[in-house]
């Protein structure tokens, strides 16, 4: 099957429901409307109301009724419309979907996903752009997965609604039609917690994930050097080897990500290269970030996340010493 990102989320799900009843859908606009970005679309004619179901407007009870239900078997995915609209919620992943294992000594789980579309790039109004998977990766017990490509995006889905514990699965909206690869159709699994090698170079490391990739890509064929290409897709939990094993083969890194800089995911990322490759470091890591700002709207969001080159720039630091 050649499809985007988007219609890999829509293939996974039918599968998945296909394949397991317990599997039901629910958010704002998913059951009629198909969802805001026809992400579901399809859904309510094949599985029916009882498992493919509209909700009120409150992120809070989209996400507490999925920790619920999945207390009792079910396995629910949970779509909120935009991820600038999960903070209502945070409440309900830290206190009850995050610590259900923990709380009843391993009697209840939440084998639920919470997906959402996420980051700047389509021109849309407040709280609809932000890039904040640096916060929901310091909540033990919940896994955060960030695809990158159309099959990574099937394979990772399908993984994340199986996986015994909650998963946030955050979509790359700017990309979500960009592009189009084959996906394997059928049932397809792509493993939670492991990174990929994008392109393999001896010069630098190049560690990126989400709608950041295909900037990454470009700023690295637009550089005379040989770039190693770590798409982490999943940010917890972070497959740290992946990154450490490519820093010691080319002793440079740099590492870009759309949020805001401080307190970023980038940051702990240099942090574990620092903690087991630093001694095989010939230059400080780079990061090429987000600012320390809201995400401006319309057309000057363009200025915010980084572009080709300014990571071409990040890139050239970590070779200049």
């Amino acid at each position: 099957m050649n499809a985007t990102i988007v219609e890999a989320v829509n293939d996974a799900l039918h599968t998945e429901m296909a394949a397991d009843e317990r599997v039901l859908v629910f958010g704002e606009d998913v059951a009629r409307s198909g969802g805001v970005f026809r992400a579901t679309e399809g859904l309510l004619e094949e599985f029916g109301h009882d498992r493919v179901v509209d909700t009120p407007l409150s992120e809070i009870a989209i996400i507490g009724g999925a920790t619920g239900l999945a207390m009792y078997g079910y396995r629910p995915v949970a779509e909120i419309q935009f991820s600038g609209f999960l903070p209502p919620a945070f409440d309900q992943l830290v206190s009850n979907a995050s610590r259900m294992r923990w709380r009843t000594r391993g009697e209840f789980t939440a084998s639920m996903v919470a997906r959402m579309p996420y980051g700047a790039g389509v021109r849309a109004l407040e709280h609809h752009s932000e890039s904040m998977e640096g916060s929901y990766a310091h909540i033990p017990g919940l896994k955060v997965v960030i695809p990158s490509t159309p099959s990574d995006t099937k394979g990772l889905l399908t993984a994340a609604i199986r996986d015994p514990d909650p998963v946030l699965f955050m979509e790359p909206k700017r990309i979500y039609r960009s592009f189009r690869e084959e996906v394997p159709e059928g049932d397809y699994e792509v493993p939670i917690g492991e990174a990929a090698v994008r392109e393999e170079g001896e010069d630098v490391t190049l560690v990126s994930w989400g709608s950041m990739m295909p900037m990454a890509e470009e700023a690295a064929a637009n550089v005379d050097a040989d770039v190693e290409l770590v798409d982490l897709r999943t940010i917890s939990p972070m497959d740290t080897e992946a990154v450490v094993e490519s820093v010691k083969k080319t002793g440079r890194a740099v590492v870009v990500h759309e949020g805001p800089r401080t307190g970023g995911v980038g940051s702990d990322v240099v942090a574990r290269i620092n903690d087991e490759a630093l001694m095989y470091l010939e230059a400080p890591v780079e990061r090429v970030t987000g600012f320390d700002t809201q995400v401006p709207m319309l057309s000057m969001e363009d200025f915010y996340f980084p572009n080709p080159p300014r990571i071409a720039a990040g890139i050239e630091r970590a070779l200049s010493v």
